[in-house]
């Protein structure tokens, strides 16, 4: 078992408390097989609501998959107690957001989506429904009569 750090980096402009919105928030990650090195082509999503028995009664992840090469069993599960907002002081470094549990699954891309919540960085306006998937987001923030945004989105993977 193996614990992986999702790192995310922004450059905020008058927003703070950027964070994934609800249990029900997609994490689209792309998936290598740590047996045979297999990488799944396609995005696929976990979220806090799912949870898949284990073989064996070992508990349960966020997603049992089989692997269409080596037909191995692996698991890949979100620690919640990990999840961390990314701050206004955090802007323009890497700061890990979330971890996940690997059994045999490893993370190799990140592609953020709608889903992410955020508040004016002065007045705490809530912004919702906040989609990543261009890179970059903007609104305006009526209390503060000034721009908000999140731009120039990377991250990268750790092991923890």
């Amino acid at each position: 078992m193996v614990k992986i750090g999702l790192q995310f980096k922004a450059v905020l402009e008058n927003i703070t408390n950027v964070r994934p919105f609800g249990d029900d928030f997609r994490w689209f990650l792309k998936l290598k097989c740590g047996n045979c090195g297999e990488v799944s082509d396609k995005w696929q999503y976990i979220t806090l609501m799912d949870s898949v028995p284990l073989k064996g009664g070992r508990g349960s992840a966020s997603m049992v998959q089989k692997c269409k090469l080596c037909s191995r069993e692996n698991s890949i599960d979100i620690l919640k107690d990990t999840m961390k907002p990314y701050h206004a002081e955090d802007s323009e470094r890497f700061k890990t957001v979330v971890q996940f549990e690997c059994r045999g699954l490893e993370p190799v891309d990140f592609q953020p989506q709608a889903g992410f919540a955020a508040e004016g960085a002065e007045t705490g306006t809530p912004f919702t429904e906040i989609n990543l998937q261009e890179r970059d987001w903007n609104d305006y923030d009526e209390k503060a009569k000034e721009s908000v945004g999140i731009y120039e989105v990377a991250h990268q993977f750790i092991k923890c």
